[in-house]
């Protein structure tokens, strides 16, 4: 099947420009949920900043875009490194294990 051409995007004047760090993945049978936002130390409750959805079909297409994208980035500028220590994930969703008893 042939590949069909990358539409041209308009972006509006009032187009905001949001800095995020932290995504939300949420799925059901026929969406993907992302909810992006802004987190920053000691907050307990970031706001979503933007919520994109999309079909499965869609996400797939866009992790493919997302990989082939980060190997040119990587390509040019030099790999991307992660921290070795415990991840920020780690850090929010571990459980409290003070004061609990084994």
């Amino acid at each position: 099947m042939p590949q069909q051409p990358i539409p041209n995007i308009e972006l509006p004047d009032d187009l905001e420009t949001q800095y995020v760090n932290f995504v939300r993945i949420s799925h059901t049978a026929s969406e993907f949920v992302l909810d992006f936002s802004l987190l920053l130390p000691g907050e307990k409750h970031p706001e979503v900043d933007s919520r994109l959805v999309m079909s499965p079909t869609a996400a797939k297409l866009f992790l493919r875009a997302m990989t082939e994208n980060l190997g040119r980035y990587e390509s040019k500028f030099g790999e991307i490194s992660l921290p070795g220590g415990p991840s920020l994930a780690e850090d929010l969703f571990r459980p409290n294990s003070q004061g609990e008893d084994d």
